[in-house]
């Protein structure tokens, strides 16, 4: 399954070629985690919070993450626009963890109660 793509908005932030090659580079690590489907949306929006500040948490990264009907949503401020990036791919990463560690629970409760019905003569 090749990566979705990624729909990218900035803010007081150019887009640059090597920006958008970092962040496709970032969030590319997440592909193993999303399930074999068509109907996966993702949006990026980086930008820098404010014009006259120099220094601080000033870069902003939210990533948005649709899966079929559910929305994943992680946000992170930072000093770095690729430590925002990395922040809001680990928070986004585990929530899909969450994710499919519930989805894989449901279906051993559901095969486990397949193979009880299965079972013969006990």
């Amino acid at each position: 399954m090749a990566f979705p793509h990624i729909n990218v908005k900035t803010k007081n932030i150019a887009l640059t070629p090597e920006l958008s090659d970092l962040l496709e580079k970032r969030l590319g690590t997440l592909e193993r985690f999303l399930p074999e489907s068509d109907a996966i949306v993702f949006e990026a929006e980086l930008s820098k919070t404010t014009e006259h500040h120099q220094a601080g948490k000033i870069f902003r990264a939210e990533l948005n993450l649709q899966l079929g009907g559910q929305l994943l949503r992680a946000e992170a401020t930072e000093e770095t626009i690729e430590n925002a990036i990395d922040r809001a791919k680990n928070e986004l990463k585990r929530e899909l963890q969450k994710l499919t560690g519930k989805n894989e629970s449901l279906f051993r409760r559901g095969a486990r109660r397949a193979k009880d019905l299965f079972r013969f003569g006990n």
